[in-house]
């Protein structure tokens, strides 16, 4: 927190400095609400709600007019996800009457399920919401399996079929594209002007992450669906190309840039997400937990390693998590990876994510979201509720950037 400034008189509150982008920032205060889950220091809870109720926006959809010329449906997923865990977790209320933690994940919900394209490539999301963005023609894994993750903690949480209907909908479509292999490898994404045939086959901690997510969400929520198990066991094999065997298999490493040493700002951060979700997994899915545990457990050494030896002192984190001195690497990423896969070891100590059933107590708006009229391009958004024909869709990949820029590991991941 040491990073974020928004709090300070002056500032705008909800938005890392430059050169983070304004996803990170929602990313951050999940890892917040989840630290005060863990901890139960309510520190920085003011801070966070502040942060959060200045970026939810007038309309309530996470779409602030600073953000919406270049915002991106996963960059909108990741403030959703922050508020669908403070649901989950019983974080405080906020000061507002008429708003709640679950109606904010609710109008993201609505909003992505409203751009759900069938006009190309059988449906899916694209990665960008407008369509003078870079991106618009590219539909990408972390936007899709955002929009299945989220549609999935909705169904468990609210109990409505219809949520799980979407996040059916989400992974029959991934499946019917090359993204996701048999092995479950999740590539980054496809080009629309190739039909969405031709993947981008960089893989990323994130991306497999939020699809183990989801699925262990489905599994829980159809109460050990031989179905939801097969797929959450997929998705942790999948995880595998993530611990390499060179590093003793245990060890979690972002594959695509860390060993290059060619990370950009955004990317440091995706092993936190992928290190939260594997957590509550072993909550959600219980026969996980013999794999993801010694996981966890080694790379949170390894990352508590790279966490001394800074010159100066202090508590900067770095980046490779098998090596045992300070590698030179600072940045929020690295600060939210290494404290999102330290506390993950504390699991075992914090009960599982509420339900509406089970002493959830955010209050829900199903139709969140669904009179918000944003100038969307071709797709208006939400200005109906959605329809029992409406159920069966969502997205799910989004990263990198379209075609011709394969050759590198240069994207535009969230980078709006």
């Amino acid at each position: 927190m040491s990073y974020y400034k928004g709090n300070l008189t002056g500032q705008t509150p909800g938005l890392l400095p430059q050169p983070y982008y304004w996803w990170e920032t929602g990313a951050m205060f999940d890892q917040m609400i989840q630290y005060w889950y863990y901890t139960g220091d309510k520190t920085y809870n003011e801070v966070v709600i502040q942060g959060m109720m200045h970026q939810m926006s007038t309309d309530k959809d996470f779409m602030p007019s600073n953000q919406t010329l270049t915002e991106g449906n996963d960059d909108q997923a990741f403030w959703a996800f922050a508020a669908m865990s403070a649901a989950e977790m019983k974080f405080p209320e906020p000061p507002r009457k008429d708003v709640s933690w679950l109606a904010l994940a609710q109008a993201v919900f609505n909003e992505q399920a409203s751009r759900w394209e069938t006009t190309r490539c059988g449906g899916g999301l694209r990665w960008q919401i407008f369509s003078w963005n870079k991106g618009y023609e590219y539909k990408n894994s972390i936007s899709n399996g955002c929009f299945f993750q989220l549609a999935a903690r909705l169904a468990r949480y609210t109990g409505n079929q219809t949520y799980a209907d979407w996040a059916v909908k989400t992974w029959d479509w991934m499946e019917s594209t090359p993204l996701v292999t048999q092995q479950y490898n999740i590539y980054d994404g496809v080009d629309m002007k190739d039909n969405c045939t031709k993947p981008i086959p960089l893989e990323w901690t994130y991306n497999i992450g939020t699809f183990l997510m989801g699925a262990a969400n489905l599994y829980n929520f159809t109460d050990g669906s031989p179905t939801w198990r097969r797929i959450t066991e997929g998705m942790l094999n999948g995880t595998k190309a993530f611990f390499p065997a060179s590093l003793g298999g245990n060890i979690m490493q972002e594959v695509a840039c860390e060993p290059q040493q060619s990370c950009n700002y955004d990317q440091p951060s995706f092993k936190a997400y992928l290190s939260r979700w594997m957590a509550a997994t072993t909550q959600l899915a219980p026969f996980s937990k013999d794999f993801i545990m010694p996981k966890l457990q080694a790379s949170a050494a390894g990352a508590a390693k790279q966490c001394s030896g800074a010159p100066g002192g202090g508590n900067t984190c770095g980046r490779t998590w098998n090596t045992a001195t300070w590698d030179g690497k600072a940045g929020v990423g690295e600060e939210m990876s290494a404290m999102s896969i330290i506390q993950s070891n504390l699991i075992s100590k914090v009960p599982p994510p509420v339900t509406a059933a089970k002493g959830g107590t955010s209050k829900s708006d199903p139709l969140a979201g669904t009179d918000v009229n944003h100038p969307d391009s071709e797709n208006p958004l939400l200005t109906r509720t959605v329809t029992m024909g409406d159920r069966a869709g969502a997205g799910i990949l989004t990263t990198i950037v379209l075609g011709g820029l394969l050759g590198s590991t240069w994207w535009m991941s969230f980078g709006s």
